[in-house]
């Protein structure tokens, strides 16, 4: 029996500790392997929550993630799309998810999920460069994610989160300590992280260590002031 994880529009079933569940906006369509499962007249998306930064927080307690029906979000590194497609069916038919990613070769695959999905844009750019996209972005989205394991991560995510995030709008930030910096200890990273959110324009709501899912990662969820 799946279970609705605190109004998140995500569901769990409590004996298996790799997946969650989300109801599946292309019903009898898959794009990664999952398994499609159906149970009171719904069908659900399983999700490998190893494979996705998003998923691994919501396993771990996350309090919330501020993406929910009808929102806009702007999702940065989105890669081959795999966690975008679950943010796909959490904004629903009536939200929208703009893809970035900056490697033709992935954003290829990208344009494969889009082409299914109606409320999914890829789009080939650096999100170091807001300036590049900024035209293609409709209006102020509610949500930015971002996934892009850069040394200057922090900084790629608040530059976007000035451009782009509404007031009051959530911003979800997963951090690869290795690829800030492999010779200091990711706690100490983390630690770096938490001071410069908390001296900008955001207001850190809630923070996730993502082990045993995902080694060296952690989640920040902040909210625009």
């Amino acid at each position: 029996m799946l279970e609705e994880i605190n109004k998140f529009n995500v569901f769990d079933e409590k004996k298996n500790r790799r997946l969650l569940y989300t109801k599946n906006l292309t019903p009898g369509k898959k794009f990664f392997g999952e398994e499609l499962v159906r149970e009171r007249g719904e069908e659900y998306r399983s999700w490998d929550v190893s494979r996705s930064k998003l998923g691994s927080a919501i396993k771990k307690g996350v309090s919330q993630i501020g993406i929910k029906d009808k929102d806009i979000v702007l999702y940065l590194g989105a890669a081959h799309g795999f966690t975008s497609s679950y943010v796909s069916d959490l904004v629903g038919s009536e939200g929208f998810v703009f893809c970035v990613d900056n490697t033709p070769r992935v954003v290829r695959d990208l344009v494969f999920v889009c082409e299914e999905r109606m409320n999914m844009a890829p789009i080939l750019a650096d999100a170091n460069h807001p300036e590049e996209y900024k035209d293609l972005i409709t209006k102020q989205v509610d949500v930015v994610f971002q996934d892009i394991a850069q040394r200057n991560q922090v900084g790629i995510f608040l530059k976007n989160c000035d451009a782009f995030l509404k007031k009051g709008g959530f911003g979800l930030l997963a951090v690869k300590a290795r690829s800030v910096d492999v010779a200091q200890k990711p706690h100490e990273i983390f630690k770096e992280v938490r001071r410069q959110l908390e001296q900008s324009s955001m207001v850190l709501v809630d923070y996730r260590d993502l082990e045993p899912f995902e080694r060296d990662h952690a989640m920040f969820v902040c909210k625009k002031k």
